[in-house]
């Protein structure tokens, strides 16, 4: 049996060491929820954690017709909590964590922090303590266990909410309805006045629609199970719309992202279960109740095993060493435990753990980084090596990191180790310093929780410094993290300049690190006051040829100029890092990934930015991604967050685009941030999550809940800022030597509006591929059906588009036209369209766009609820019956009268 035949089935053995949520036969496991580090001990949290899964565990089994449950959660405590029933975290991490437990950014409400599209998982549910604390939001938001069902199916199957904030009414059929699903959910309309009356709903005379201060009451006792969706909180409310209840018309983000699909269509036929689902088969009793771990990851310990075979000669080594001071000295936090591994012809090591405690140990271990390379590359013994350094401490590897960097293929068989390496326990980060670097590193970070980032050698790029200062662990406190705010090259011969923002969330421990290729060049840099620091305040590394500032104190908010002059023409990288200026505010972060790891070309590629601080999005930023193959092909793509073509929604801090220019092999990714024109804002948009319930109608009266509670917080103004950050490197394996040709991308932010007989569709322009270029042509078509219109868009009505000239992707699209029919009075028309590009192939069908024309009557329409149909009937019957004793009356007296007449 070959050694690659033995790897494979390792690696099966192995399956249970993945970091994600895995659904095994028909229970989730590797659930894990991360408390943060901000949140102070309270051992009640922990068991409301395990009681708000229990729970949920029995709603999820009856709300999937009793096919899943949860069967093992993992709940990772922070470092600063005590106990002697914490076991030690293995690959564990906030970070990686998909539930977190969180201070909150803007109020308590649980949520849910989508990127992708319909069908997509999410990234992760917040909660936060005070929300599974307090049991007063109970009844504000339902019962823990429901509402963690409601935030599951947005994170694990991708589905959207079915109440809308933005439009919580619409027309249909000549009455207003709430918008909701299903539409048996009954319930009546009132406003809440400032002093906590009710009065009716008034009807704004331009849209015809309830004023905004309008809310939807819904009865408590209902006749339908649906939807968790919807209203998490009815008693009655037990599963997802189907396809047969689920209201179609509704304006709401469900319908809007996943094509006016049911939520149980999307689950069952779209999500990353959809197979598992489909061929599960019921339980044939409950399930058991779920199995819980509590762990907890202590400080940082972390074994660096570095590369100095015979291909690290030269510049390798050197840049090795640049970039591993740099993490040494500004990355790693104090108290953590630092080793220093190398492997050639053998292993060895040149530093066992050690406590960083100082400034003094930081320089003592940067003193041991090696300087020479020589011989082949026995990748297994430095990692066997390294393993063996790390359970000097305690015995055992659990948790602990791994920071493997190597520029070549092993000349043992990395194969034959690295499952065990795996299996260990450690988090095991890999940084391949060329393109022939194996591919078992991949597979390592990936089953390990590690990060595996591809760095160039080309000096310019600053690539490995890039992927050192990306090695961070995050506990939740971003205030004690260090934020790159700026890291770029350049060759040059004369002058090489730049800005860099230092904001107010930032300043401290801000330092600017230099590295020039041959001669020392001349260094200027000015504070926003105008002070100049030169050489005289920096401190200098002739065998390192670097030149690092380290800002006393805080550094100042404003502009930071700096001139580097050189008269050799030489590579030239500057890099900044800084931490949070305050203790008690988070500095903004970026996040960066793309939506595959690994692609065969067949699926298109998304980069993803978020730009954020303590949760809260940051819009309006100017996002530029670069992402450079191995082969040396450089592609820059500005991300938006215009919620067209790649970008899921508007304004949620999530910049996105596709990547179409892909070619074979690892690809680096590369973000830079700033704020564009002044015009960088913080946004409270909120994210998908379970609806605030004003109030229940129980017998027919209103019985009001108690006030949302108020939030409350320090505006911070963004002001300017620059930051960067590196994602994960991916690779890609096309059969042939070109990328494929995507066709235009899905339009999905298509609207209609009535004019009297006018109809006006706008949209965000498409590309030629995806949202790149310019499309060749659209195709319009509406109709008074939307099904039809959805599932066979050619049966459409067609509108005549000969005289609509495609724009550049991005671009503001409109086009008015008028139908060769008046448009009656509460008429609903709905609309889609597709876009072509020059080889002729199509998009995909955009969303259904829908338009009621509603004139303005006399009186205002009726407020279609059944509650007030029911009254309306009940008033209807006593009319009808007092006129038919009206009659009567009448009658006997003119017979009585008549007979006395006679």
């Amino acid at each position: 049996m070959d050694s690659r035949t033995v790897f494979v089935l390792l690696w099966m053995l192995l399956s249970s060491i993945s970091t994600g949520i895995k659904l095994e036969k028909n229970g989730y496991v590797d659930v894990i929820i991360a408390i943060s580090s901000k949140v102070p001990q309270d051992d009640k949290l922990i068991d409301k954690i395990k009681g708000m899964v229990t729970e949920g565990s029995d709603y999820l089994y009856e709300a999937l017709d009793k096919k899943v449950y949860f069967k093992e959660a993992t709940i990772l405590v922070p470092s600063h909590w005590s106990s002697k029933n914490f076991s030690k975290a293995r690959t564990e991490s906030f970070e990686k964590a998909r539930i977190r437990i969180d201070n909150p950014a803007h109020g308590d409400e649980p949520y849910t922090k989508q990127y992708d599209k319909c069908g997509a998982e999410g990234e992760y549910i917040h909660f936060t303590p005070e929300y599974l604390l307090n049991d007063t939001f109970i009844q504000l938001y339902g019962p823990r266990g429901k509402v963690f069902v409601h935030e599951w199916a947005h994170l694990r199957w991708g589905v959207y909410d079915e109440y809308s904030k933005e439009k919580p009414f619409y027309h249909s059929n000549h009455r207003i309805e709430a918008t909701r699903c299903s539409k048996k959910i009954e319930g009546q309309f009132y406003e809440v006045t400032a002093g906590g009356s009710l009065q009716p709903c008034r009807i704004d005379p331009l849209t015809s629609l309830p004023t905004e201060k309008c809310e939807f009451f819904p009865n408590r006792n209902q006749n339908t199970d649906s939807s968790l969706m919807f209203l998490p909180s009815l008693d009655s409310v037990s599963t997802f719309c189907r396809k047969n209840e689920h209201n179609y018309k509704a304006p709401n983000l469900q319908n809007e992202k996943c094509d006016n699909k049911a939520t149980w269509t999307v689950i069952f036929e779209e999500s990353v279960d959809k197979d598992t689902l489909r061929s599960l088969k019921p339980l044939q009793s409950p399930p058991p109740s779920p199995s819980f771990k509590v762990v907890q990851r202590m400080q940082r310990v972390v074994c660096l095993i570095l590369d100095v075979s015979g291909s690290m000669q030269g510049s390798r080594i050197l840049q090795q060493r640049q970039a591993a001071t740099h993490f040494l000295r500004n990355i790693i936090e104090n108290q953590a435990s630092v080793a220093i591994v190398t492997f050639s012809t053998t292993a060895s090591t040149l530093s066992p753990l050690t406590t960083i405690d100082s400034d003094t140990t930081r320089e003592n271990l940067i003193k041991l980084l090696p300087k020479v390379a020589s011989g082949s590359t026995n990748m297994c013994l430095g990692l066997n090596r390294g393993l063996q350094e790390l359970q000097q401490d305690n015995g055992d590897v659990l948790g602990d990191e791994i920071i493997f960097l190597t520029d070549g293929q092993a000349t043992d068989n990395i194969n034959a180790c690295s499952p065990s390496a795996i299996q260990s326990g450690a988090i095991i980060s890999t940084l391949a310093f060329s393109k022939s670097a194996a591919t078992a590193l991949t597979e390592m970070a990936e089953h390990t929780g590690g990060k595996f980032i591809y760095a160039s050698d080309v000096l310019t790029s600053n690539q490995l410094m890039d992927a050192f200062a990306s090695l961070t662990l995050s506990t939740g406190d971003y205030t004690n993290e260090p934020v790159q705010l700026e890291s770029v090259g350049a060759r040059k011969s004369d002058w090489f300049n730049g800005t860099v923002s230092v904001d107010q969330t930032v300043g401290n421990k801000t330092s600017f690190v230099i590295i020039y290729e041959i001669s020392f060049p001349s260094i200027y840099i000015q504070s926003p006051s105008g002070l100049i620091y030169t050489q005289t305040n920096m401190s200098q590394d002739g065998s390192l040829k670097t030149v690092t500032l380290n800002v006393p104190g805080t550094a100042e908010s404003g502009d930071w100029k700096y001139s580097i002059r050189t008269t050799t023409n030489q590579a030239l990288t500057i890099t900044v890092t800084s931490q949070a200026s305050r203790a008690d505010v988070p500095p903004i972060i970026v996040k960066t990934h793309m939506n595959q790891q690994s692609s065969d070309g067949t699926k298109p590629m998304i980069v993803f930015a978020e730009v954020s601080q303590n949760y809260r999005p940051v819009i309006n930023a100017d996002v530029w991604a670069t992402l450079e193959s191995e082969t040396g092909s450089v592609h820059t793509l500005q991300l938006l967050d215009n919620g067209a073509g790649a970008d899921a929604s508007q304004g949620d801090g999530i910049y996105s685009r596709y990547f179409t220019q892909i070619v074979n092999g690892r690809s680096s990714l590369k973000v830079r941030v700033k704020n564009q024109d002044g015009q960088t804002r913080f946004s409270d948009q909120k994210n998908s999550g379970a609806p605030y319930i004003p109030g229940y109608v129980v017998n027919g009266v209103v019985q009001l809940n108690p006030p949302k509670p108020p939030v409350s917080e320090e505006p911070i103004e963004v002001g300017s800022f620059t930051r960067t950050a590196t994602g994960e490197s991916f690779e890609v394996t096309l059969s042939g030597t070109t990328p494929p040709n995507f066709p235009p991308n899905k339009i999905t932010d298509l609207s209609a509006e009535i004019q009297e007989d006018t109809v006006l569709l706008s949209w965000t322009a498409p590309g030629e591929d995806l949202d790149q270029g310019t499309a060749k042509a659209y195709e319009i078509r509406w109709s008074f059906d939307l099904d039809m219109l959805r599932e066979s868009f050619s049966n459409g009505h067609v509108v005549n588009t000969a005289a609509i000239s495609p724009q550049k992707a991005g671009s503001a699209e409109q086009h008015s036209f008028n139908l060769s029919f008046p448009i009656q009075n509460g008429t609903t028309l709905f609309f889609g369209l597709k876009s072509e590009d020059k080889l002729n192939a199509k998009s995909e069908t955009s969303n259904i766009a829908q338009a009621s024309k509603i004139l303005p009557g006399p009186k205002p329409p009726g407020i279609s609820n059944p509650g007030m149909n029911l009254t309306v009937l009940v008033i209807s019957l006593c009319v009808v019956a007092m006129v038919i004793c009206f009659i009567v009356a009448v009658t006997i007296w003119a017979v009585k009268r008549k007979k006395l007449s006679v």
